[in-house]
């Protein structure tokens, strides 16, 4: 009979799994945005919300702050590799504004994120008080990767149209945010918990909005 930390690995490979599918749900919008030469009515939010978000469990992973969660730095590395491209095709395609943006917001997040690792390294000497330091604001910019599409769900219900808020990515939002919610239940992790337990709400939240809007997109 498997014990709660077996069951937990598996459930932590399952989330892997289905986190790398989150993380390539968006190439159907890329492969459009390259196609077409511009990136349309497509928003950069959810691509820059989501880098910095990979970032922060990377570091959160790190033996120093949080012990034994090796999928947890795997699978938020190759995210963070996946947006770096999207970011680059978004940057490609788009206008003055998009452009702009894009850079303003990444040095912001690297300021950011470098601040918050010499705060961690300086001031928290136990892995209890860096695994707390870090995972709150884990758990704020997880939120904000899984809310980031809100702005595009303000725009479906003002176009009653969801072409620019994609299935693929809401689905996958919301299964992954089920299937970490599940690892964290099977071992506490608070940090995990609410970050992808608000996740799997939003997510619903999307496809609920999808399944309102569908049959109105032109």
């Amino acid at each position: 009979m498997m014990s709660v930390m077996q069951i937990r690995n598996v459930v932590g490979i399952i989330g892997n799994v289905i986190s790398f599918g989150l993380f390539l749900s968006p190439v159907p919008t890329f492969w459009r945005i390259i196609k077409n030469k511009s990136v349309e009515e497509f928003k950069p939010d959810p691509y820059l919300a989501c880098f910095i978000n990979c970032m922060l469990w990377v570091f959160y992973g790190l033996p120093f702050n949080h012990p034994n969660s090796l999928l947890v730095i795997t699978i938020n590395a190759i995210g963070l590799a996946i947006e770096i491209i999207y970011l680059i095709i978004f940057w490609t395609h788009g206008n003055s504004t998009h452009k702009k943006k894009i850079c303003l917001w990444i040095l912001a997040e690297f300021i950011f994120v470098g601040g918050l690792a010499a705060i961690d390294l300086a001031v928290f000497h136990t892995h209890e008080s860096r695994s707390m330091f870090v995972g709150i604001c884990c758990v704020i910019f997880g939120i904000v990767m899984y809310g980031a599409p809100l702005t595009i769900m303000l725009q479906v219900v003002k176009t009653k149209s969801v072409e620019f808020m994609p299935f693929t990515l809401s689905l996958a939002s919301f299964l992954n945010g089920v299937c970490w919610t599940t690892y964290a239940l099977l071992k506490l992790d608070l940090y995990i918990l609410v970050a992808n337990g608000a996740g799997a709400i939003l997510g619903l939240m999307q496809l609920i909005l999808y399944a309102c809007y569908f049959k109105t997109t032109p």
